[in-house]
């Protein structure tokens, strides 16, 4: 970003909040006064360069986030809006759209709010926005809430949880603090439902249905629920989000996130995570969840000054549909192009399932970086009620940090060797490549793992 004239002010206060800076605080971290951070902050003087320059570098901060429209989904956004029929006469192009929202950004995200709030989409349009806004707001964190993920450490510290005890203790904290019991209950006396809070009966009722990693999830959750409330709150009401559906969403995110963080307290999972070179069987036992959880918590870990290794996590269903994304600190950019290429590993792993099947891939074109990836993907089968049929979960990292992981031993992590996606074969580009997408494949899937 070169554009000397960014004005960022909401965006870099919401950063030093988040890092729990004052503005003399973070002020002297970036070379500057106070009174200049000050007037950044209120919109008074643009984001120079300089300036810029140190955030990225002292916060490891990725400076697209600094950009207020990502919360009215950016520039393709409000030109989808923009198409509507009923401005169609005015021949509103995108070089106009995007002088819009470079102009006035206020003005074009009120624009945005009143737009969607007053039916100017389909209902299925309104869902995806919902859903787009909700994912850019955990994108501007990085999926990592720094206040909650402290305070889950602190309860597990205090409840001292363990492997063969996280349920028992979490029950008890349930019962002694909220007067709630822990009932499992028929799966034809809740049907379509996993779980469900009983307010008069007293109790957090729980499907059959689930494994033990899913209820002891569900546990830490509504203990997170109960008592993080306000903090959760805050960080939905920091997101600034327009519809009520995203900020649901945002919210629902938030209270997984911090059930994640509460059965993988961040320096006990970080410690074992380079212990065993990130091996997720062995993180899976160790802390009693399930590959999923494990992989979602992957993409969390950004505390400053203790960071994991940059993940991102898709899941992929059968159809080939990326029902959820979460970039974490990667820096990948949804959608991935070229995700939906038959080349990539996780469209064979449904062929089999349970086993931990590896790839190094680039994502086509769009990636101006010149990025490419080490991909780490499992199948994963549903809970049988609101989650019948299996998928594939995806991790994935940039290849050059990928070295020290348990999966990439005997893998290459040359460019060269990583397989193109996004470009049909037409347009591939690599004229040493005479076989067809299966058989590319095939030469790509690894023995499988003992213990996968």
């Amino acid at each position: 970003m070169a554009d000397t004239n960014l004005l960022a002010g909401p965006a870099l206060r919401r950063l030093r909040k988040r890092e729990g800076l004052t503005q003399a605080g973070m002020a002297a971290l970036l070379g500057i006064s106070p009174s200049y951070l000050n007037l950044i902050e209120r919109n008074q003087r643009p984001l120079s360069a300089r300036v810029l320059v140190q955030v990225i570098e002292r916060f490891e901060f990725d400076p697209r986030s600094l950009r207020e429209d990502d919360a009215i989904g950016g520039l393709d956004g409000m030109v989808r809006r923009m198409a509507d029929k009923r401005f169609v006469d005015l021949g509103i192009d995108r070089e106009e759209v995007q002088e819009f929202l470079a102009a006035a950004p206020q003005v074009a995200a009120a624009f945005a709010r009143l737009y969607d709030s007053g039916g100017g989409g389909s209902e299925r349009t309104m869902v995806e926005d919902a859903a787009t806004a909700a994912r850019r707001a955990v994108e501007r964190w990085q999926n990592h809430f720094a206040d909650l993920d402290h305070a889950a450490e602190d309860l597990a510290d205090e409840l001292r949880l363990s492997r063969g005890e996280i349920a028992a203790a979490l029950s008890e904290r349930l019962r002694e603090k909220h007067q709630l019991q822990v009932r499992i209950l028929p799966a034809e006396v809740m049907p379509g439902q996993v779980h469900r809070l009983d307010l008069h009966a007293r109790q957090l009722q729980l499907s059959e249905m689930l494994p033990g990693a899913a209820r002891r999830f569900q546990i830490a959750r509504q203990v997170g629920v109960l008592e993080m409330r306000e903090g959760i709150e805050l960080l939905v009401a920091g997101a600034n989000l327009a519809s009520l559906e995203a900020r649901d969403l945002l919210r629902e995110h938030i209270a997984d996130y911090f059930a994640g963080a509460l059965l993988l307290p961040y320096r006990r999972f970080l410690r074992a995570c380079e212990a065993t070179g990130y091996d997720l069987a062995v993180l899976q036992r160790r802390f009693a969840v399930s590959f999923d959880q494990a992989a979602q918590r992957l993409t969390t870990l950004g505390r400053v000054g203790e960071r994991g290794l940059p993940f991102f996590m898709a899941v992929i269903d059968r159809a080939g549909r990326m029902t959820q994304f979460t970039a974490g600190g990667s820096g990948a950019l949804y959608p991935l192009e070229g995700a939906r290429s038959p080349a990539w590993v996780p469209y064979a792993a449904f062929e089999r399932p349970g086993t931990v099947l590896t790839q190094a891939v680039t994502f086509g074109e769009g990636d101006a970086a010149g990025r490419h990836w080490f991909t780490i993907t499992r199948t994963v089968d549903g809970d049988g009620v609101m989650c019948a049929g299996r998928r594939a979960v995806v991790l994935g990292l940039e290849a050059r940090f990928a070295a020290d992981l348990s999966y990439a031993r005997g893998q290459s992590l040359n460019r060269d060797d990583a397989v193109p996606l996004g470009a049909p074969c037409l347009r591939c580009g690599r004229p040493e490549c005479l076989t067809p997408a299966p058989a590319r494949i095939a030469s790509t899937l690894p023995r499988p793992r003992s213990g996968s």
